[in-house]
């Protein structure tokens, strides 16, 4: 089977804390993998390297089965890799529609004299962002509030604005931490349709998410982390009935 990202043996340490040791995830595409845990098994500390902010110590790392070095954030997103945070990080006074054309300008081809000088064919490439950021904004249900502040959104929408500007970036592969977290029940059914529609649309999902349900009515795998190590990896019906992971993490009331 191939892989659009293929992790293997990465480790990571704090001083000394072993964040994570030889740690492998494989995400094949147009899937949705789970990457779950107890609070502190290391799966953010694995977003971060992989996605360039912190540097591994070791690891082999490969994106669309070429070898990759994510030495910076930037160089990650172009590569076709985008995220979002656990804790929100939208530009708060700006619109909505602003985050998102924020997100698309990783691919902008205009440059510094284009921007100065306000060319025809920068002109032109702006509208062609700003129709993009709509487009996103009602693929993700935010149409409504385009022209509103972002910090003036719901929690929750503000966890979809923050997706739609990861979409901006026209990623390959979409890394989301908590995307549910705040949510209540009815946004949370939402995110679950946005996410399947998603990667019905061809895109692939690597995903950290606490609420259990959700990750095993989308996911089509999961890698479960503990003290920075890989303790399960496979189907949902396996990895929730696997008893390291009962011990671990899912307690044994979640294989009912």
């Amino acid at each position: 089977m191939s892989f659009l990202l293929d992790v293997t043996n990465v480790s990571k340490r704090f001083g000394g804390v072993q964040a994570l040791e030889q740690v492998g995830v494989q995400v094949p595409p147009q899937s949705i993998v789970g990457l779950i845990g107890p609070n502190g098994a290391g799966k953010t500390t694995f977003f971060n390297v992989i996605t360039g902010l912190y540097p591994a110590d070791e690891g082999k790392f490969l994106f669309d089965e070429v070898p990759y070095s994510p030495e910076s954030v930037a160089k990650v997103t172009k590569s076709g890799l985008a995220r979002t945070f656990q804790n929100i990080r939208l530009f708060g006074q700006m619109t909505v529609l602003e985050n998102v054309m924020v997100g698309c300008h990783c691919r902008s081809k205009a440059g510094l004299l284009g921007a100065i000088f306000r060319l025809p064919s920068t002109k032109r490439e702006e509208q062609a962002i700003r129709d993009k950021s709509q487009s996103l904004l009602a693929y993700v249900g935010l149409s409504q509030f385009a022209d509103m502040q972002a910090r003036n959104l719901s929690y929750g929408h503000q966890r979809r604005l923050e997706i739609a500007r990861a979409l901006a970036t026209e990623p390959k592969l979409l890394a989301l931490d908590e995307p549910a977290a705040g949510m209540n029940a009815t946004e949370k059914l939402e995110l679950r349709e946005l996410l399947l529609r998603v990667r019905e649309d061809g895109k692939t999902i690597l995903l950290i998410e606490h609420d259990v349900s959700l990750v095993m009515g989308i996911c089509d795998n999961l890698t479960v982390l503990d003290y920075g190590k890989v303790i399960a990896a496979g189907k949902p019906a396996d990895v929730r009935t696997h008893p390291d992971v009962i011990r671990a993490y899912l307690g044994h009331g979640a294989v009912s």
